[in-house]
């Protein structure tokens, strides 16, 4: 009897890890609806304003925020494929779900248009946030006068949690991504990336199907058995804490499949997956005692914050710059 329950025991601790995984949504696309006066979405906000220089006025430097908004993100060509049409006829949108759908009514989802040239070659557009999303950002509340206030009791740099990134994730065992599909035969996937900036991208299916459906991906390395796993002990810090973030987003075109206009809407991400650490809290914030991962983080975030803050304020250079002639001087056609 002692060794059924023992054996029992053991059974039952080495499928564990499957039964009692961890689920978590990375991203949900219906949370990033705008709903500031800009039209930027305040849970995400970031300010670049301090790459623009003193020569703007505090009017101008207010309008240089941005954040994962839906109509923020952005489709990226592969080189082969990047044309001005292709370019121009690519681009998200925010996409509201009809009040009486069956899956998510009423609510906002992102709308992906990708255009795809016609000739015979493979190609691939991906659809990207506006910024590099940071694993390690202090969450902020948007003032009255348009700036934004450090949240002091974030000591978890908690900022993009569940808005592109998932902390604490050991042994990835599954993906699901809720899409709309409009019977096009283009693959799809989703583009990962852990604390080591390492880059996974994960293939799902095609979106040959009509109407909602939830693309699953299964880990085929995962390891449901403990006792075939590498048993590692890992210092707990200053390593940074395992996490897993959104890159983007991928849509394929094979050399076979006609190019054109590709439609899909993406409601959410979600994981399955193993915890990296039992127990985060201990009886020390190491994190807020030294700071470690923080500056770690904040190095890599500066240099992005410096490419990103420039190209905000080219961009809205380029937009003082652009024509703006009232609607009734142009042409019939124009209008």
């Amino acid at each position: 009897m002692k060794r059924f329950v023992i054996l029992l025991s053991s059974l039952l601790f080495g499928v564990s890890l499957s039964v009692f995984a961890d689920v978590s949504t990375l991203i949900d696309f219906s949370k990033l609806v705008a709903d500031t006066p800009d039209g930027n979405n305040a849970a995400t906000l970031i300010d670049f304003s301090g790459k623009a220089g003193a020569s703007f006025t505090p009017a101008e430097k207010a309008q240089m925020k941005t954040s994962l908004a839906l109509k923020n993100w952005r489709v990226q060509l592969n080189s082969s494929a990047r044309r001005i049409e292709n370019e121009t006829l690519s681009y998200t949108v925010a996409a509201p779900v009809n009040a009486n759908a069956q899956n998510f009514p009423g609510q906002t989802v992102l709308g992906i248009r990708v255009h795809f040239p016609d000739d015979p070659y493979n190609a691939y557009a991906e659809v990207l946030p506006p910024f590099d999303i940071p694993a390690y950002a202090q969450k902020t509340t948007l003032q009255p006068d348009g700036t934004l206030k450090l949240d002091p009791t974030d000591t978890a740099l908690s900022k993009f949690n569940g808005y592109g990134v998932v902390k604490n994730v050991g042994a990835l065992k599954s993906l699901s991504v809720w899409v709309y599909g409009s019977n096009d035969p283009n693959g799809f996937g989703v583009i990962l990336q852990n604390q080591n900036h390492e880059d996974q991208t994960i293939f799902l299916k095609g979106l040959d199907f009509d109407g909602w459906q939830q693309l699953n991906w299964e880990n085929p390395n995962y390891i449901g058995d403990v006792r075939n796993r590498a048993l590692v002990r890992l210092p707990l810090y200053p390593q940074s804490t395992p996490y897993v973030k959104l890159v983007g987003l991928i849509v394929y075109k094979d050399s076979q499949q006609m190019g054109g206009d590709i439609i899909t809407y993406v409601h959410d991400i979600s994981i399955v997956y193993d915890k990296a650490v039992l127990n985060p809290i201990r009886d020390i914030n190491d994190e807020a005692v030294w700071g470690i991962l923080k500056d770690r983080e904040q190095a890599r975030q500066n240099a992005e914050a410096q490419r990103l803050g420039n190209l905000q304020v080219l961009r809205y250079l380029e937009q003082q710059k652009m024509a703006s002639e009232p609607a009734d001087t142009l042409p019939p056609a124009a209008k």
